[in-house]
């Protein structure tokens, strides 16, 4: 066989350089959707945290039961440390007051991963919390979300006093002041405690502010995907009383 010849009979098994360019893009694609479903189908760090709105208080409002009678689960906390290293998905979010006295993973007999908490003094919605639950609703999965006040709030009566004496208080505490002040303001001139009657209004006017903040949560209420809701924390038996 001539040099020529030789030449021609094996050009004819060699694969081009545009054709193995082509099979290393058409086999990298592969892979890449391969992993992109594998991320998609993989199981959440806690199953059981994956409920409905309706689902999520109903887990809640057990879990404060056990905590008032004083019959908490016992958590597993070691395994749920490792369980949660590769992500999260809480079963419900709390926006709840900063006093030291209110513990919303206690309250609700918790474990590690179940809840996603945002505290402030005087559970209020600022920028910061809208934002923070705007993620868990949207990047968590997170069906339910509480409102959490209690009952003696210190902010809300700091705020009480700061409007009727019209006095404005130190440093960075007016933007609480700020933050309040509505719910004193809706429920002056009615009968019965005002502090009770302010600490009430505030949970109800959050839980319509967080309902309606668009565009991801107002659309997750619409969607049905999410539930928001809210409850007071009663400091001498750690009940919690739904609004």
């Amino acid at each position: 066989m001539c040099e020529m010849c030789r030449r021609n009979s094996l050009a004819r098994f060699e694969p081009s350089r545009r054709g193995v360019l082509s099979g290393a893009v058409w086999t990298m694609g592969l892979l890449l959707a391969s992993a992109a479903g594998a991320k998609e189908m993989k199981a959440p760090p806690k199953p059981q945290n994956v409920l409905t709105p309706a689902a999520s208080l109903e887990r809640l409002q057990k879990g404060n039961a056990r905590y008032v009678e004083g019959v908490s689960l016992r958590h597993d906390f070691k395994h749920e440390r490792e369980a949660l290293t590769g992500g999260q998905n809480p079963y419900a979010a709390v926006l709840s007051c900063a006093d030291s006295r209110i513990a919303p993973e206690y309250a609700f007999d918790s474990g590690r991963g179940d809840l996603f908490v945002c505290r402030v003094a005087g559970n209020f919605a600022n920028n910061e919390s809208v934002a923070s639950l705007e993620y868990a609703v949207a990047e968590l999965g997170t069906p339910l979300i509480l409102v959490l006040g209690h009952d003696a709030c210190g902010a809300v009566s700091a705020t009480i006093k700061s409007l009727k004496d019209n006095t404005t208080l130190p440093g960075h505490l007016s933007s609480l002041v700020e933050g309040i002040a509505p719910a004193v303001k809706a429920v002056s001139g009615q009968n019965g405690d005002t502090l009770a009657n302010a600490i009430r209004q505030n949970v109800i006017d959050n839980v319509g502010k967080l309902s309606s903040a668009t565009p991801i949560l107002s659309a997750a209420v619409e969607q049905n995907k999410l539930k928001v809701v809210g409850g007071i924390y009663r400091l001498k038996d750690g009940r919690v009383e739904m609004v």
